[in-house]
């Protein structure tokens, strides 16, 4: 793990629980956990993912059918597949597993996942339109993980939490969502729409033949806007390499590559992978980041290194493939993993720094 940093734990305000664990102030290292750490699992998955996704691309791993449980899959959509659904349950063992996180929004973590499974059982338009959000608040959930993850780097290099975050933020969400809304996947992320013509809201299920017939408009949309921000965003970085602010190489790198990782696959999915490549560098760096921040503490509970790690990755693993191997007409069981990722994208709102400007 190369030069791991000790962790403290940031200042709460009186009668409020710790925030997150962070490294000390003084003499801080550029990397997050360290180098060997953090280029194989937080820098370098862009790069690798989209290497796998190329030379699975074609193969009988990536195109030949088979048949798990009477459902047909290739062994590429199970791996992913069962990597989504692990990184999305990953999220409890911060929310639910740290007692410091738990006590400050326990409604939040008990009640709220309750009444959103009964709400997606007891409604079959509420189903289909949390189906339909979670596409979408995962876009938005995987712009803002990366901006995240370089917010640390910056922070880590000495900058002021405030320089440059609203900026970060929207670049990050163009770099993701852009290519999404002006390339070769929008359909795929729309098509969920369709789903409401089984509940009577056609107007609703025409929406991707809709964003279809409007696509050139859209392009040239994100084009034009996206453009104008790129200009904007590189002044303003002069303007702070010229205060004496120099950037976090790091921080760069995680931005260039994942940005152009965005638009190769979104934007033109040469390949045919687009889905495969970016959800597995995200579902990689996030069981990461979950472990980096969680796992010295399940260690200490377990009194035994090794076995903290194993029971991280075999439970999350083992709900994976169960979720992804899952008859979706056991509906009571789907509307538990909908309310997992739902649960996900809400939770990892609130439970990490980033969003309290605190990095």
């Amino acid at each position: 793990m190369g030069q791991a940093q000790t962790a403290s734990v940031e200042a709460a305000p009186p009668g409020r629980a710790p925030l997150v664990e962070v490294p000390p102030a003084p003499s801080r290292s550029p990397y997050i956990v360290g180098p060997a750490f953090d280029w194989a699992f937080f820098l370098l998955p862009p790069l690798l993912a989209l290497g796998l996704g190329i030379a699975l691309s074609g193969t009988a791993l990536s195109d030949a059918p088979v048949r798990f449980f009477g459902q047909e899959k290739t062994w590429a959509g199970l791996m992913v597949g069962s990597l989504i659904h692990a990184h999305l349950v990953a999220v409890f063992f911060r929310s639910h597993g740290n007692p410091a996180i738990f006590q400050r929004f326990p409604l939040r973590f008990v009640l709220v996942p309750v009444l959103a499974w009964a709400a997606i059982r007891g409604s079959a338009v509420v189903a289909v339109a949390a189906t339909v959000l979670a596409t979408f608040w995962d876009v938005w959930h995987s712009g803002a993980q990366t901006f995240g993850l370089a917010r640390i780097y910056d922070r880590n290099r000495g900058h002021p939490p405030e320089m440059g975050r609203r900026l970060d933020f929207w670049l990050n969400q163009l770099l993701y969502a852009g290519p999404i809304l002006a390339g070769a996947t929008m359909w795929d992320h729309f098509q969920g729409f369709e789903s409401f013509n089984a509940v009577g809201m056609p107007w609703l299920a025409s929406v991707p033949a809709r964003m279809t017939a409007t696509h050139r408009a859209w392009t040239w949309g994100v084009l034009t806007v996206g453009g104008a921000f790129l200009v904007v965003y590189v002044a303003a970085s002069l303007r702070q390499l010229l205060r004496g602010h120099r950037p976090s190489l790091h921080k760069v790198f995680l931005l260039v590559t994942t940005g152009g990782c965005s638009i190769y696959t979104w934007g033109f999915n040469s390949w045919g992978e687009a889905f495969f490549i970016m959800n597995l560098l995200h579902a990689v760096q996030y069981l990461a980041l979950v472990w980096a921040t969680e796992g010295a503490r399940l260690q200490a509970r377990l009194r035994q290194r090794g076995l903290g790690l194993a029971l991280f990755l075999g439970t999350v693993l083992v709900y994976g493939v169960g979720a992804e191997l899952l008859d979706p007409d056991l509906d009571s069981l789907w509307a538990g993993t909908l309310v997992v990722s739902l649960m996900h994208f809400w939770y990892d709102g609130f439970i990490w720094s980033v969003t309290r400007k605190q990095i």
